[in-house]
């Protein structure tokens, strides 16, 4: 059999962290190994019991979770980080995706939604519905330098021509079937094109590919009124 994903929940709140736990009880697929009630307790449980997913919330004490988000992305390169926000559209998610968080997922998150997130995760993608990662990161990032520096300076330098053009898909928000029908390609080869862009552009995910993008000035932000 498969062994469970091992998950770790960090939240200064008992509740919301119990909640997300009794969640994930029924679920056969999933074991929440540890709690913890703010960043640096998370960062020291998590080389503890190397979970495969931590689920993070933004905002917490001693260490926030875009700090935790950081140290956890550089010190254990298998885990994977999902941030926890009340909103959205808040810009410290994108503050979290710029420091190695594969997605994230509200707080008032059904059941089966939370599953169903866990098991993308498992399989390797983000958690983020590429419209709505454009409208959160045009909404708060710019060409300006970030808070929490990406990986390495993304730029288009040493690009082809098609990968800069999947690039620039990927930041308008169209998923990997999308772009196979805008540019008549086959959907592995879009895929190959996104895992040699990810490569050239030092970044983990199509998160900060998007970041990159608009820090980057492929594509420009457009400032809602």
């Amino acid at each position: 059999m498969t062994p469970p994903v091992t998950v770790l929940i960090a939240d200064d709140q008992p509740l919301v962290r119990r909640g997300l736990a009794l969640m994930l009880a029924p679920e056969p697929d999933f074991e929440v190994v540890a709690e913890a009630a703010d960043g640096a307790e998370a960062v020291r449980l998590a080389h503890e019991h190397r979970p495969d997913v931590v689920i993070m919330d933004i905002r917490m004490p001693v260490l926030d979770g875009i700090a935790a988000t950081e140290r956890l992305t550089a010190e254990l390169a298998d885990c994977r980080v999902l941030a926890l926000s009340t909103f959205d559209m808040d810009e410290h998610v994108v503050a979290a995706l710029r420091a190695g968080a594969c997605g994230f997922l509200p707080k008032d998150i059904s059941p089966e939604d939370l599953v169903a997130a866990l098991h993308v995760v498992r399989d390797g993608e983000a958690i983020l519905a590429p419209r709505l990662l454009t409208r959160l990161i045009s909404r708060h990032v710019t060409a300006s330098a970030p808070a929490v520096a990406p990986p390495a300076p993304a730029s288009a330098d040493g690009l082809t021509p098609r990968e800069r053009e999947v690039w620039r898909l990927i930041a308008t928000g169209l998923d990997n079937t999308e772009i196979a029908d805008r540019l008549g390609l086959s959907a592995s080869t879009v895929k190959n094109h996104i895992t040699g862009l990810f490569a050239k552009l030092a970044v983990r995910d199509r998160a900060q590919a998007v970041i990159a993008a608009y820090e980057s000035g492929l594509v420009a932000a457009r400032r809602e009124a």
